[in-house]
């Protein structure tokens, strides 16, 4: 057994957050915001689908908190569950390049219920909301690409402990309280992704199960039980578990942590599929764009980076056919044949009569791979395509970054005009998502939160 530290990762980290200004600076506000603004758009897009409909069927209890598109009230437990799984169910929320995590998926839907259950003020959803996001970016830094090659998703077993530590903030839980919710949430984590076999849909339910389970890590703090305060360093610790990893550096995630906010660099999505996937839907389009003649192609070949081979890439003949809908979001070959032949990778673009498209199968069947060692990933997401046509021509083309990070991030409009589309797509009216717009700009500055507007 290691020599216990007289002050633990968590408690640095509690002490950091507790002292962290009561004013947030001006990027984290904008982060708060947009993420309200872009999460409440998925969940009212997603609402209709079928893996929404089942997971509100299995969860419906009363109570005092909002989800997202359904009339009535529910409690904590199904609120966050439900838009935590909407939000996430068709891959076009946000992200954070060097994880990759999402976030907004997990804290917003915590904050909300935690916020309608307890009757926080705007305030303490932004203080929830910033705390949790950062938590989750930092956590990344410790075992880049470890998590994902043990078999588990970064952003359910760190959304977990994210969710409570957001909670935890936004109810003014003490140090100790705090420190005890995220050994509590240890526990709680959980979520493999098994789901890219068949593409099943646990994923989905990921980000939502781990709201719900960091809201409950949160209060059983509040009421006094307690968790291992030794959570990272221990000799049965997070990473050991998820990561199988023992030699971790936590250098990064505690440097000018509650001074320093990484997450304001979390991006938003262009695309309703795999993040990695997007500077190579980039790259498609431009060469069409360009005049690339998609009948003339006789085959593709991509650089890419070994940390997503596995999730994106292999096993290939699969990746070529998907087969279906979701399992088609996680494939980079299907991206770059919709990107070219359709102009985007959209929610209509993952539709399943999309999918079993032949001239869609055909084109993904002719892009391939190659790992480039030198590529940045998970600092930076990049995209390359080699196009040969059948004359022996080559055209090439690559990506360093991704479109709606930080290299190039989406605007406030342009948030907005994503967010009326996902209304539309999910059969609200244009007052509907008008007046639903101005309640989430409004949050912040809310001493109490009415979210009627959402429960449409």
């Amino acid at each position: 057994m290691k020599n216990l530290p007289d002050i633990s990762i968590s408690e640095r980290m509690a002490t950091a957050f507790s002292d962290m200004p009561n004013d947030l600076p001006q990027s984290m506000q904008i982060l708060c915001d947009s993420l309200l603004i872009d999460v409440s758009g998925l969940c009212v897009a997603a609402r209709n689908a079928d893996y929404v409909r089942a997971t509100f069927a299995a969860s419906d209890e009363a109570g005092d908190c909002t989800i997202i598109g359904r009339k009535g009230r529910f409690n904590v437990a199904a609120a966050a569950l439900v838009n935590g799984t909407a939000t996430h169910g068709e891959d076009y929320d946000d992200t954070f390049e060097g994880g990759p995590i999402h976030a907004g998926a997990v804290i917003i839907p915590a904050l909300l219920a935690t916020a309608e259950r307890h009757q926080l003020s705007g305030a303490d959803v932004a203080r929830g909301v910033a705390v949790g996001s950062e938590l989750m970016c930092r956590l990344c830094s410790v075992a880049p690409k470890l998590v994902h090659k043990a078999g588990f998703h970064p952003t359910a077993v760190f959304g977990t402990l994210g969710a409570a530590a957001g909670v935890a903030s936004a109810l003014r839980l003490s140090n100790a309280q705090w420190v005890n919710a995220l050994g509590i949430a240890g526990s709680m984590a959980s979520g493999i992704i098994e789901y890219l076999a068949e593409g099943t849909w646990t994923k989905r339910m990921h980000p939502g199960w781990a709201a719900q389970s960091g809201y409950r890590a949160a209060r059983m703090a509040q009421e006094g039980f307690t968790g291992p305060r030794t959570l990272f360093e221990g000799d049965h610790g997070f990473f050991h578990a998820f990561a199988n990893q023992d030699l971790n550096n936590f250098t990064e995630a505690l440097s000018e942590l509650g001074h320093t906010w990484i997450s304001s660099e979390m991006a938003f999505k262009p695309y309703a599929c795999g993040t990695m996937a997007h500077p190579f839907i980039d790259c498609a389009r431009k060469l069409v764009s360009a005049g690339l003649d998609i009948n003339e192609i006789d085959s593709i070949e991509c650089n890419t980076a070994e940390g997503i081979v596995h999730r994106l890439w292999e096993p290939l003949a699969l990746k070529q056919n998907p087969p279906n809908g979701y399992a088609a979001k996680f494939s980079i070959p299907y991206a770059i044949a919709v990107g070219m032949l359709r102009n985007n990778a959209g929610l209509d673009d993952y539709e399943e009569h999309v999918v079993h498209d032949p001239l869609v199968r055909s084109l993904a069947a002719k892009v391939t791979y190659r790992i480039d060692p030198n590529n940045p990933y998970p600092k930076q997401f990049t995209g390359h395509l080699k196009v040969t046509l059948k004359s022996g021509k080559v055209l090439e083309l690559s990506q360093g970054h991704f479109r709606g990070g930080k290299d190039e991030p989406m605007s406030i409009d342009a948030l907005e005009e994503k967010f009326l589309a996902n209304c539309e797509y999910g059969g609200w009216s244009k007052s509907d998502a008008a007046e639903a717009l101005t309640c989430l700009k409004n949050i912040r500055s809310s001493q109490s939160l009415n979210l009627s507007a959402l429960a449409k």
